[in-house]
């Protein structure tokens, strides 16, 4: 260990000791003196005030700041020695048991009731009890022999305040914050990269002081001060980033694809069964134009489920192809491609049959390309595509494989785009000579600072209004542990809607047994819990018990491409009553019959998968039933999150609520590209002012200095904060 200044390259080895780093590599990547001064505390803990232990999730890893209530010595059951279990509470109700194994008198001694202290683990649950088993744990105060070390290590730290940070169990949190000590007794900060005009103009503190007050606050003021200069730096850095982005892609080449009078577009308008909604209108006159300029159009299509979105994209692959080009529809699953195609097919008629008795003029080709195509009908398909024949193809990731040539493509539509990675659907829009206009839909409602932070080199359209026909949806939570009774109602429920002469979905969060698959979670957690039901077990056990004698089918990806089809081509004929199925049903399934979804272990998915699920019934004239089926305990974050899910249809909030519960890090692609987020201070839904001022911001210095030739220092800064994959995440989009 060394005495000697050290900067954000030094090796931690050389300052907190070989073994001391290897930990912190191996657990946290933590690598240097820089990475250390970068890994912020999560929270700050002050004694007294509550940790709220009611509010923790089983399995989740923790440190809570507790005070120890009793303890108690029982023998084991099963081996020869004691068990020590000590009750530890936070003063306002909420308690946990500590388990610790073995003899071990001397810490019976130690954690004496009254004493406060840290304690981390993960929090497991036996008999209802919330436990920390064998927890590391320091003690805080006055103490006896071996605390003086572990006191230093947290009560000289921060004073009142006790920093809590991200840490791992062979690392705790007390570990990190004597390494962050020893760090700061020599760190020289880096120059300031941020440009002394903005420091002064938005009244920021400089980088070093920031990151001394964020890990040894010296008051609360002081410390929101360094936390508002260090959110700064990642906001402008990411804004900065789309701003450069969004200049350089209008400065790009494309061919202009202008509307055509009298063409395809106007004939589709003119034998459309229904009339566009006014918000289908105005957004598809923004398209339009954007389509008529010769630089590629870059926009964000956001709507709720059912808003029409589908419609709006095949009006602009029609304006497309009326100017020669060719258009191509990416879609996230064989099923949901298949459905786009008949869909397609339906909605143009004599437009999409060129070549055949009876086509339009002016007509088209629609073709679809799937992996699951037979060897001629690829052939086939492929010659269309290349010959520029087919003015329209849809597919899934088939599309991207060598050998799919395109005539001219001029426009991407990429559906759901969340399910795809980068370098998919990059690969889709390098098929074009030039780059091809782009249209990336969701049907995730986003949270306006969320697409001005993630989207912020997109332009955004948001079809808020759902068309004439579509139904209301009232959901529920069905308690199914607390309240058995009510899961019973459920499934008669479902045979009172099939005896009306609907359908229904049953929807599980797993497959069942063989190799896992993106659409299902892992089977078990490390919590003890029971792992999530599954299609292939349920849907056996309904057609022998409450759904005796009705039509099932069962829908799962790991199903061959044919017969895949064929379920969901008999559940849209209504020739099957039930579908059990997976979230392979999640996006673009459309059967306007079904009224009814029951998703079992409801609290295994995510709010916006929730909300796209329901989004399957109530499509049609009757109302749209959705009962969210779980054993997650009354007051459990999980209940909370499924009840708020019940509470409302607005995509919108569910979506903030969403970015609540999630890690931010996985918004801005931290689980695309499998790397640490680098954005760790930023809150997208709490920092809206903060992002907003940091766009106007790099808005006016990216207009004065486009590649920040001026501003090095700055340049690296946003290097570092947006590596070079996440910059390419963020602009690819």
């Amino acid at each position: 260990m060394t005495s000697e200044p050290s900067t954000v390259d030094t090796p931690l080895k050389k300052l907190v000791g070989e073994r001391t780093a290897k930990a912190l590599a191996g657990h946290l990547d933590l690598h240097t003196a820089g990475d250390l001064v970068y890994h912020f505390p999560r929270r700050y803990d002050e004694r007294g005030e509550h940790t709220d232990i009611r509010s923790l999730d089983v399995g989740e890893q923790v440190t809570v700041l507790a005070q120890v209530q009793r303890t108690a010595v029982r023998p084991m059951r099963q081996r020869r020695g004691n068990l020590l279990e000590v009750t530890v509470g936070d003063g306002s109700g909420g308690v946990l048991t500590c388990t610790f194994f073995g003899n071990q008198a001397w810490r019976e001694r130690e954690l004496r009731p009254g004493r406060w202290g840290l304690f981390a683990g993960k929090v497991t649950e036996f008999r209802g009890k919330r436990q920390l088993n064998g927890p590391e744990y320091v003690l805080l105060g006055e103490g006896g022999d071996g605390e003086a070390a572990a006191n230093e290590e947290v009560e000289e730290f921060a004073g009142a305040l006790i920093p809590v940070y991200p840490a791992a169990a062979a690392v705790p949190t007390w570990v990190i914050a004597r390494c962050v000590r020893v760090v700061l007794d020599t760190f020289t900060p880096p120059d300031d990269p941020l440009p002394a005009a903005v420091r002064a103009s938005r009244n920021l503190v400089g980088i070093g002081a920031a990151l001394r007050e964020i890990h040894r606050p010296t008051s609360k003021e002081e410390l929101y001060r360094a936390r508002r200069r260090l959110k700064w730096d990642e906001a402008f850095a990411v804004q900065l980033t789309l701003v450069q982005r969004k200049a350089r892609a209008a400065s790009w080449p494309a061919r202009a694809r202008p509307p055509k009078p009298g063409g395809l577009l106007d004939a589709f308008d003119a034998r459309l069964p229904y009339e566009l909604t006014s918000g289908q209108r105005d957004v598809g006159v923004e398209i339009a134009a954007d389509l008529a300029t010769p630089h590629p159009m870059h926009r964000l299509l956001q709507g709720e489920v059912g808003s029409g979105k589908t419609v709006v994209a095949l009006r602009a692959m029609l304006q497309v192809v009326d100017a020669g080009g060719q258009a191509a529809l990416l879609a996230p699953t064989e099923v949901l491609a298949a459905q786009h195609h008949r869909g397609m097919l339906e909605l143009l008629g004599p437009l999409a049959q060129a070549g055949e008795l009876g086509a339009a003029d002016d007509a088209t080709r629609v073709e679809l390309v799937t992996g699951s195509l037979g060897a001629a009908a690829r052939r086939r398909a492929l010659a269309e595509v290349a010959e520029g024949r087919a003015g329209i193809v849809l597919g899934t990731h088939a599309l991207l494989y060598e050998g799919v040539d395109f005539a001219d493509l001029g426009l991407v539509v990429v559906d759901e785009q969340h399910r795809f990675g980068v370098e998919q659907r990059d690969a889709l829009r390098s098929k074009a000579d030039q780059p091809p206009h782009v249209l990336v839909m969701t049907a995730t409602p986003i949270p306006r600072t969320v697409a001005m932070t993630v989207y912020g080199d997109l332009e955004t359209s948001t079809l808020s209004q759902l068309p004439q026909g579509r139904s209301p949806i009232a959901s529920h939570v069905v308690p199914a542990a607390e309240k058995p009774a009510f899961l019973d109602r459920a499934w008669r429920r479902l045979r009172e809607e099939v005896a009306a002469g609907h359908q229904a979905y049953v929807v599980c969060p797993r497959i069942g047994d063989g190799p896992a698959s993106e659409e299902e979670p892992p089977r078990e957690d490390d919590s003890g819990r029971r792992p999530p039901v599954a299609v292939t077990e349920v849907a056996p056990l309904l057609a022998e018990g409450p759904l005796h004698g009705l039509r099932i089918g069962v829908l799962h990806g790991r199903l061959p491409a044919d017969e895949k089809d064929a379920v969901m081509r008999s559940f849209a004929a209504g020739d099957l009553d039930v579908l059990v199925a997976t979230t392979v049903v999640e996006v673009g399934v459309n059967v306007p019959n079904a009224t009814v979804m029951i998703v079992l272990d409801a609290d295994r998915f995510g709010v916006s998968q929730l909300h796209q699920l329901r989004g399957r019934v109530g499509r049609g004239a009757a109302p749209g039933l959705c009962l969210l089926v779980t054993e997650a305990g009354e007051g459990s974050s999980a209940r909370e999150r499924l009840d708020a899910v019940a509470s409302t249809t607005d995509g919108f909030k569910l979506a903030e609520l969403d970015l609540e519960q999630r890690r931010e890090g996985d918004v801005l692609g931290a689980t695309q590209s499998g790397r640490r987020s680098h954005l760790r201070l930023l809150s997208l839904l709490r920092d809206t002012d903060l992002i907003r001022d940091a766009r106007a911001e790099a808005q006016a210095l990216i207009a004065e200095d486009p590649e920040l030739d001026r501003h090095p220092a700055l340049a690296a800064s946003v290097a570092a904060l947006v590596d070079e994959e996440r910059a390419e995440y963020l602009e690819k989009g």
